[in-house]
């Protein structure tokens, strides 16, 4: 069988920015804002466009330890926090994958992210094992500008084989043109954007429309056909314009999320097809469309295997976990647009020995313990020594995944005596199920989330950041189950 999508998952950050308490902050400036509703997501201070690759990529493979199957990662993203280390090299330790997989970042446009799944199907169709696409964007902008209303932070995943497939591609276009909507430069960091109405008629309006025809042409399939119809865009009811042009039913056209997520730029279209997929019927038509340095459209056929398939959480579970932040200052400052007084506690070196982090890489970055297989007590980190039993054994301990197991807090603290990026710190010791107890951070949490017997899960986030040589470290860290995440929503 030729390849296709075989699962699919997705992140949004559990923090929602209030529209309405950024006009209001911004009111003075620009009062034009003010009628601006919903909510957009943003990212917590220790996540950027890797942490939440990874979440992504474990809501598409789900809690298993066995991910061999996967042998090439491509990680497609506009903001990529290392110019010069391999991103996808990260997320690939942090899921533990074999060494031997094929890893690669991508970008350069919104429309990278079908690329990538294009590339994917060949490399499939070419040689044997399962190959995984990440999308994510952690986007910054301009206070009190259109894009930090309309942006918001996520990641989508797609895993792509030849086995249990669940949407087939049929066929797909691309039409390369130097059609310049927004740009960034090198060194920059937020993007430049141009008027809108040119954006949208010589842009959208009629290169878009090529790469559909062509795409549904390649494909076989009628636009009339066509179930599902996704097109990421910021521009109101631009989606259903393109559609109407394109012959495609109106009832067909995607939600956007627009309302409470917002746009996130490069992994949108993936984010949607995710939220798409979560519903599809078999035999049902999706057609994916994107703009950016021309355009590109590929179409899909769900088949009967949709329904033997959940991703671990789901569009629709990261949006039930959400909770409204209506403080503007903390966003800036989770952005790194606001720097905030740090006294003389948040003036260390935070230096990072390289050395040590290659070598302890599967502890820190995989989150892997040690299990003496003499009297399987689980040690963190791992070592050549056990201390059991009031005797220490040499070399009996084998590799123990903890990040894919829950775990219950032992005792927890929150202070505010030493700096912290989203004061109170909060940290404790967890004990794991099947063994295992590591002082922890917890993160995502609120006043009362953490007690002592408090069920938790593990995140990987940024556990550190060296500005002084513009280096970040990544551990992980506990966070309330779903459960309690969805209580907290309630009550706030």
């Amino acid at each position: 069988m030729t390849a296709g999508i075989t699962g699919y998952g997705s992140y949004i950050p559990r923090l929602r920015l209030s529209r309405q308490a950024v006009a209001q902050a911004n009111a003075w400036y620009a009062p034009q804002f003010a009628g601006r509703k919903g909510t957009r997501s943003m990212t917590n201070w220790d996540e950027d466009s890797i942490t939440m690759a990874v979440a992504a990529a474990r809501d598409c493979l789900g809690a298993g330890d066995d991910r061999g199957h996967i042998r090439s990662v491509q990680l497609v993203s506009s903001t990529l926090p290392f110019a010069e280390r391999l991103n996808a090299g990260v997320v690939c330790e942090a899921l533990t994958l074999d060494d031997g997989v094929e890893a690669l970042d991508m970008g350069g446009s919104p429309s990278a992210a079908l690329s990538a799944v294009i590339g994917a199907m060949d490399r499939v169709n070419a040689r044997d094992g399962d190959a995984l696409v990440i999308a994510t964007d952690h986007r910054k902008t301009r206070p009190a500008s259109s894009q930090e209303l309309d942006y918001g932070d996520g990641a989508a995943a797609l895993s792509i084989g030849r086995d249990n497939v669940i949407a087939e591609y049929l066929g797909g276009a691309t039409i390369t043109v130097d059609f310049v909507d927004h740009f960034r430069m090198a060194g920059e960091e937020i993007d430049y954007h141009w008027e809108e109405r040119w954006v949208r008629d010589e842009g959208i309006g009629k290169i878009g429309p090529r790469a559909i025809a062509r795409a549904l042409q390649s494909a076989g399939v009628d636009a009339g056909s066509v179930d599902h119809f996704i097109f990421p865009t910021t521009f109101s009811r631009m989606d259903a314009q393109l559609a109407k042009a394109c012959g495609i039913r109106a009832e067909a056209v995607a939600d956007s999320l627009a309302a409470t997520v917002g746009e996130t730029g490069t992994p949108h279209a993936l984010l949607m097809l995710a939220a798409v997929l979560e519903r599809a019927q078999p035999g049902q038509h999706i057609l994916l469309a994107q703009f950016g340095g021309g355009a590109q459209a590929i179409v899909l056929r769900v088949t009967p295997a949709i329904a033997a398939f959940r991703p671990a959480r789901g569009v629709s579970g990261w949006l039930a976990r959400g909770v409204e932040e209506k403080n503007y200052t903390k966003f800036l400052s989770f952005k790194e647009q606001l720097r905030l007084e740090r006294g003389m506690r948040g003036e260390q070196d935070r230096k990072t020995a390289l050395s040590t982090a290659y070598r302890h890489r599967a502890a820190l970055l995989g989150l892997v313990a040690g299990r003496c297989e003499v009297t399987g007590t689980v040690h963190f980190p791992p070592s050549r020594i056990s201390y059991d039993q009031g005797k220490p054994l040499q070399d009996t301990q084998k590799p123990h995944k903890l990040a894919e197991r829950r775990g219950q807090v032992l005792s927890w603290s929150a202070e505010s005596l030493s700096f912290h990026r989203a004061p109170p710190h909060q940290y404790g010791q967890v004990d794991f199920e099947g063994g295992g107890r590591i002082l922890m951070e917890f993160t995502d949490v609120a006043k009362g989330d953490v007690a002592s017997g408090t069920e938790v899960e593990m995140v990987f986030r940024i556990k550190d950041i060296d500005e002084l040589r513009g280096f970040t470290r990544y551990f992980w860290k506990a966070t309330p189950v779903a459960s309690s995440a969805a209580h907290t929503a309630s009550k706030e």
